[in-house]
């Protein structure tokens, strides 16, 4: 199989592992079974690849080097953003703020790490090597932030949000291509805006199927 044919289904299952989000988690109200069958898929996925090329994961950007300056460098848009959320919710009584917030804080990071890893590692990495479309850093950059904020429809101010923050994250993954500090950005962003704004309660929405 060509290699830009592996790069266009690796795509493919990025945008069907999105569309999937719409029917799981919004309209059936499965968000468990989403997310742990969308991180187990992802998870076997890496292991084949890695399997058959051990040099896939670096490549990726499942290394050390460059997490702490990626972090650092990330470390002042995350904390600005908690900031924010935290006055927002304390201002608009929308602040859902138990002992949730604690195993949400903890384990999300893992679940940004799986979708920084399909934005990123996926899209942004096959968008600026596939030879029939070529497409340039911007370009690069902002399909893979808008792409990102469609997963967040119809919530507009979200949306508009996310494409910011995603726009920060692929400048950061194309300096130092480090995805387990993004991740944890990720995971911790996240949190804050669904418990402080949103008002949703993350840790009761993953068991409420059942």
């Amino acid at each position: 199989m060509k290699t830009d044919t592996k790069k266009w289904l690796e795509l493919l299952a990025v945008v069907v592992t999105g569309m999937l989000k719409f029917i799981m988690m919004d309209w059936l109200n499965m968000r468990a079974f989403y997310i742990c069958g969308a991180c187990l898929f992802w998870l076997i996925y890496i292991l084949v690849k890695y399997k058959a090329d051990n040099n896939i994961l670096i490549n990726w950007g499942f290394k050390t080097e460059g997490f702490y300056k990626s972090f650092f460098y990330l470390l002042p848009f995350t904390v600005i953003s908690l900031t924010v959320f935290s006055i927002y919710g304390y201002f608009h009584n929308t602040t859902h703020l138990n002992w949730h917030i604690l195993p949400v804080f903890l384990f999300y990071p893992f679940w940004g790490l799986v979708q920084q890893f399909m934005m990123l590692g996926l899209i942004a990495s096959n968008l600026a090597s596939i030879q029939n479309i070529k497409f340039n850093n911007i370009q690069v950059i902002i399909v893979t932030s808008f792409i990102f904020s469609l997963v967040h429809y119809p919530y507009i101010l979200l949306m508009i949000y996310t494409f910011i923050m995603q726009v920060f994250f692929t400048i950061v993954y194309n300096k130092w291509r480090n995805l387990w500090s993004l991740g944890i950005h990720h995971g911790w962003i996240a949190t804050f805006l669904l418990f402080f704004v949103l008002d949703r309660d993350l840790w009761f929405e993953f068991f409420a199927w059942f």
